[in-house]
């Protein structure tokens, strides 16, 4: 995602952006938001106090889009599978309210750094699966979400091509035991599938 900004120090026009959060509500009466975490560092807000807010379009498509804003946080903590942030010049219901819709974000550039075998949601979205497991490498289809609700192993969920008028998706459980090889550059994560696990969860 893109967005511009003005001012000094302010993300350029072309700069990416990573979503933590998403304002969904107004907590409590100073000010507080409660939002959906949409990192995979919920732990990591404890060393950002210097955020973003961007109206994402899909949240308000009858609102023109927002330039990017620049915030500073006081106080967070974590609260019914979401979190609740306060920042600084947001003291008062009305003002929290003027925030719901709002994703809260990072310029990407500011995130934090994986080791070599891992990779962000975000980064995963749009990747080609392919199984390197049998003698010829096989594509399985194009990543298009990633469910980390399940279980403690994220689901990848795929969308398989089919010859139907409808595609088919799969889920591929995105364990480090299959994982051969990320190349993100050319958007293709191969994995060594154990046999029968796609045909399995086909069906």
């Amino acid at each position: 995602m893109s967005g511009n900004a003005s001012g000094p120090g302010s993300p350029t026009t072309d700069q990416q952006w990573v979503w933590l959060a998403h304002i969904r509500r107004t907590q409590g009466r100073k000010g507080e938001v409660f939002a959906d975490i949409l990192t995979d560092f919920p732990d990591k807000f404890a060393d950002r106090r210097n955020l973003w807010l961007i109206r994402e379009p899909s949240a308000s498509p009858s609102q023109p889009p927002s330039e990017p804003r620049s915030v500073k946080l006081l106080h967070h903590w974590m609260h019914k599978g979401g979190i609740v942030l306060h920042f600084s010049g947001i003291d008062s219901i009305s003002a929290a309210e003027g925030l719901i819709g709002f994703g809260v974000a990072i310029p990407r550039t500011e995130r934090v750094p994986l080791a070599a075998d891992e990779a962000y949601i975000s980064d995963l979205i749009g990747c080609v699966l392919v199984d390197v497991a049998g003698p010829e490498p096989t594509v399985i289809g194009e990543i298009q979400d990633v469910d980390t609700t399940a279980g403690p192993t994220p689901l990848l969920i795929v969308r398989r091509p089919s010859t139907q008028t409808k595609d088919r998706e799969i889920l591929i459980p995105y364990a480090k035991a299959y994982l051969h090889r990320l190349d993100l550059a050319a958007r293709r994560v191969e994995m060594a599938l154990p046999e029968g696990l796609v045909d399995l969860n086909e069906s």
